[in-house]
């Protein structure tokens, strides 16, 4: 009897991954100075003046205002959830994703694929990001 009673404890209590000390310190740095660019230079002028950055913006690159609006909240959003411990999983996964699609938009609509190399990089650095932080979303499940 003691021996199943065990194993339900050890069963419902699952091994979580957390990532080292001087790992922590660099994912934390990394999260901080990422979320500090997406709301203040990324998705903030966005924001706040898309109307300048439409009418600066190349001819074969146009999309709508409500889009472009739209796209900085979305930043903004994931640069705040990246300096939140229980929200940084979740907005470095969305914050990959959206860098995937700003890749794609600089490679295929504005024809200039040199440009959607520095997308890739971030995405890969926030795809890293969430995986080293996947406890987070695992809590958020429960």
């Amino acid at each position: 009897m003691t021996t199943s009673a065990t194993s339900a404890t050890n069963f419902s209590s699952a091994v979580v991954y957390r990532p080292g000390k001087i790992r922590n310190r660099v994912l934390w740095t990394l999260q901080v100075v990422l979320g500090l660019f997406f709301i203040i230079a990324s998705g903030g002028p966005k924001i706040v003046i898309p109307n300048m950055l439409m009418d600066n913006a190349p001819e074969n690159l146009t999309i709508p205002l409500g889009l472009l609006i739209f796209i900085g909240v979305a930043e903004v959003a994931g640069g705040i959830g990246l300096m939140v411990p229980r929200l940084s999983a979740m907005a470095a996964a969305g914050l990959s994703v959206l860098t995937v699609l700003a890749a794609a938009t600089q490679a295929f609509i504005a024809d200039k694929p040199a440009m959607g190399i520095f997308p890739l990089v971030l995405a890969a650095i926030f795809a890293w990001i969430a995986y080293e932080r996947r406890a987070g979303i695992t809590s958020l499940v429960r």
